[in-house]
């Protein structure tokens, strides 16, 4: 393993001479916020390297220099929680990047298709698991564990050789471009605490009851984040939902519910977290946020929205194209209630071309499915 920045630097500069390098990270986060990272393997077509980013002084600049070069593309199976890391210590987003879960769904691998499933399918070899659980913190790691590790990078090499000719021959690359740039924004990886409590399930019925649940939601963040512990280790989201239905005012009244700790009212924590009720009763009742709306659907609505999953699952097996990443149920239903005023991707870029338009034909009666020679077609009406 590279354990010293002189061996990561002169890592780096040889990666940099490739056109594309790939990459996986292995990390703990049961214990903490944020997580916690325990190797870095990286590989391009000339080498592969394991680097230990625990290793005592070990300053990783050079890697996130290499993650931020524009000339070489980055290439994940996965890749959110990688770039979640890189983002949290690194403060950039590597780029460009490449994902060969979501090129895999382009290319018609199946809905959310596992990185030992391609190498099985296009490499026609197993991954051998035993060390999927390995304590990757612990030192020193054995050349088993290693050559795990090192595995998920180096087959990782041919599965995007594959992918990129397929998007080729397909004409799809400009198709992943678009899901790229969703994991490449900032926004994707920076909540604001405030907006916390787009996490939670919607359990409140009442405005000041959903003051309460996104006031405390956002202390609970700030908390976790500060002591870099999990959500749940500061409340219990059931937690939440009880004090913004029953809205304590005091460390008596929190202690009184059933969700908290005996004897946790009176601790710091506690009088922090009435303070953020009492901010949420606070606020004029002119000023409460709004309850998300409820789509009241149209009569039929339901009715059209099945025919709609018929006509996704048609489409996404002519085309070769994972379902999943067309559209997913919200989506058909906002599509069948809605139409062409439905705010959802799967109206907008490659999608609308290949589903959207012919969805948006099927509810508006221009569109019929039949069923012929045992198998089911789309139709235009008096086409």
């Amino acid at each position: 393993m590279i354990q010293t920045t002189a061996d990561l630097e002169a890592a780096c500069r040889e990666l940099a001479r490739s056109s594309y390098i790939t990459i996986d990270t292995e990390f703990l986060r049961e214990t903490t916020f944020w997580p916690v990272l325990c190797l870095i393997q990286m590989a391009s077509p000339e080498m592969a390297v394991i680097v230990d980013p625990m290793a005592p002084g070990i300053d990783l600049a050079p890697f996130f220099a290499l993650m931020s070069n524009p000339d070489v593309v980055k290439v994940f199976h996965a890749a959110r929680q990688d770039i979640e890391i890189i983002h949290h210590l690194g403060n950039l987003i590597p780029h460009p990047i490449f994902d060969t879960q979501v090129a895999a769904m382009v290319c018609g691998f199946g809905d959310s298709v596992s990185y030992d499933q391609l190498v099985n399918r296009i490499k026609n070899e197993q991954i051998d698991k035993s060390s999927r659980f390995t304590d990757w913190s612990r030192r020193p790691l054995t050349d088993k564990q290693l050559d795990y590790a090192l595995a998920d990078v180096t087959h990782l090499r041919d599965i995007y050789q594959y992918l990129t000719k397929e998007l080729d021959r397909e004409g799809r690359s400009s198709w992943l471009a678009e899901e790229m740039a969703i994991l490449e924004s900032r926004e994707t990886y920076d909540l604001h605490p405030d907006n916390a409590w787009q996490r939670l399930k919607m359990r409140v019925k009442k405005p000041i009851e959903l003051a309460v649940l996104q006031k405390v939601a956002a202390w609970r963040e700030r908390e976790a984040r500060a002591r870099n512990v999990p959500r749940g280790r500061i409340i219990k989201d059931d937690a939440i939902y009880e004090i913004a239905q029953q809205q304590p005012k005091d460390a008596e009244a929190l202690g009184r519910l059933r969700t908290i700790p005996k004897g946790w009212e009176r601790s710091s924590a506690g009088t922090a977290l009435i303070e953020a009720v009492g901010e949420a009763l606070a606020i004029p009742r002119g000023e409460l946020p709004r309850l998300p709306r409820q789509n009241h659907a149209p009569e039929g609505a339901a009715a059209a929205s099945e025919l709609l999953k018929v006509l996704l699952k048609l489409i996404s097996e002519k085309e070769g194209v994972a379902a999943k990443i067309i559209a997913n149920s919200d989506d058909l239903d906002r599509i069948a209630a809605e139409g062409e005023g439905a705010d959802v991707a799967a109206l907008k870029g490659w999608r609308r071309e290949l589903f959207g338009m012919t969805a948006l034909k099927l509810i508006n009666g221009e569109v019929a499915l039949r069923f012929v020679d045992k198998k089911v077609e789309a139709m235009e009406i008096g086409g």
